[in-house]
Order: structure tokens, then sequence, then C-alpha cells
């Protein structure tokens, strides 16, 4: 059993070995990883908005209960975004290429800059409401996919299906850590802010979590570089018309 005060930093260093596995084994999986998971590393800088409300672990130096900030939640940040961005093309050995200009510049796609914002307009809208803060987090999660499927018809099955692959990859997770650490849950989630609804031992808002940020994430890349997957590229080109 591993020493409570490091469980945090356990879970996060191991998402990371599995990040860095993934990493070094798929090459053509490197550039989105170590893209997506800087870009969203910064967000482990939210934990006070959830130290003590929604949880409060121990952590190294017990940095979040002393500050609210910890290094754990950089690390699980950087590691379950790159993770997360690449299941579905694991799962489904597909590529992605780039949109054409003409593409680009579709009727759907006038609110390109602001969908890709539109978790990070949700959440301050609706936090101040007297609710648990992940509750904003997952309705701003879950707006931001909506608004993506908007913009981008063409990623809703990876949005989805990524999703999905996401709330298994982490709901697996989450029972390891039950297992490695019987009682953790119960210590350091704020169950009784919660609804108090559990799935085999794990809070539902975890999981809600955990789908809507795999639903987003798992077209995030794509969404921001202008990419669709190869066979959907060349649906689109076979089908526009001839220049004469």
């Amino acid at each position: 059993m591993i020493p409570r005060h490091y469980v945090w930093l356990a879970w996060s260093v191991v998402l990371l070995v599995l990040w860095a596995i993934i990493f070094v084994c798929v090459q053509s999986a490197r550039e989105k990883m170590w893209k997506i998971s800087l870009l969203t590393m910064p967000f482990g800088l939210t934990e006070p908005l959830f130290v003590p409300r929604y949880w409060d672990p121990p952590s190294l130096f017990d940095l979040a209960r002393r500050t609210g900030f910890d290094i754990e939640s950089l690390i699980f940040c950087f590691a379950l975004a790159g993770i997360c961005a690449v299941l579905y093309d694991l799962a489904s050995r597909r590529s992605s290429v780039r949109l054409g200009e003409s593409q680009r510049h579709s009727r759907s796609h006038q609110l390109h800059v602001l969908a890709l914002a539109s978790p990070l307009i949700i959440f301050p809208a609706i936090a101040w409401l007297p609710w648990n803060p992940i509750y904003p987090a997952i309705v701003a999660t879950l707006g931001g996919a909506f608004a993506t499927s908007l913009c981008r018809p063409d990623l809703k099955a990876r949005m989805w299906i990524g999703g999905v692959l996401f709330l298994a990859f982490y709901a697996i997770s989450l029972q390891l850590l039950r297992a490695f650490s019987p009682g953790y849950i119960e210590s350091v989630w704020n169950l009784r802010a919660l609804s108090g609804i559990n799935v085999v031992g794990m809070p539902i808002e975890e999981l809600l979590f955990a789908i809507a940020f795999g639903v987003y994430w798992a077209g995030l890349y794509e969404h921001l570089t202008w990419r669709a997957e190869a066979s959907m590229h060349i649906e689109r080109a076979a089908s526009a018309p001839a220049k004469t």
C-alpha cells in the first residue's frame, strides 16, 4: 500500500510514465501529445478552485493544503491531456490531414475561435452560482464539446468515441487507485458536498467530468490545427466541383 501522503504523486507519475510509453512507441502521436499536453498543463494551476471544496489531497511538501497549488496537478494535467488526445487514434489507427483553405472558410467555421474558447467563457459565467466548482467545470467542458460539434461536425465521431474511450481509461485508473489505496477516495474527496451518487465506489462527478473532458479534448488538436481524418478530407475533395 502506498503511503497516503504520496498517492496523488504516484497517480500522476504513473500516468506520466504511460504518456512516455505511448510517446516513445507511437511516433505518429508524438507531435499531438506534446502540444496538447503543454497547452493543458497550465490548467493544473486552477487547483485552488477545487481545494478543499471538491477534494483535499495530501500533496508533495503539503503544497495543496497550504497554498491550494501543487506539483501533482501540473503533472496530472500534462499526462492526462496527451493520453486523451490520442486514444481515438490508437484505437482506430486513423491519421489526419490539414483542411484546405476553402474548407476553412466555410460558414460553420466562422466561429472557430469562439468555439475553441467557449469553456473559458462558460466557466466564469456560471462559477459564481452556489454549487460545487466541479459542476460548472463539467458544464463548461460539455459546452465546449457542443460548440466544437457545431463548428466541426466532422469531428463528432472522433469526439464521442474518444470521450467514451477516455471515460473507460479514467474509470480503470480510479479503480486501480481504490485497489492500491483503500479508503483514499472517501478520505480525500469532499463527498458531503457532492451528489452522494457513487458508481462502483467512484463519485459520479469524477465520471461526468471524465466524459466531458474526453469528448472535448479528443477533438481539440484537430479543431485547433484545422485537421480532419484523411478519409473525410478525401471524400470532401472528391465531392468538390472541379475547376475549369
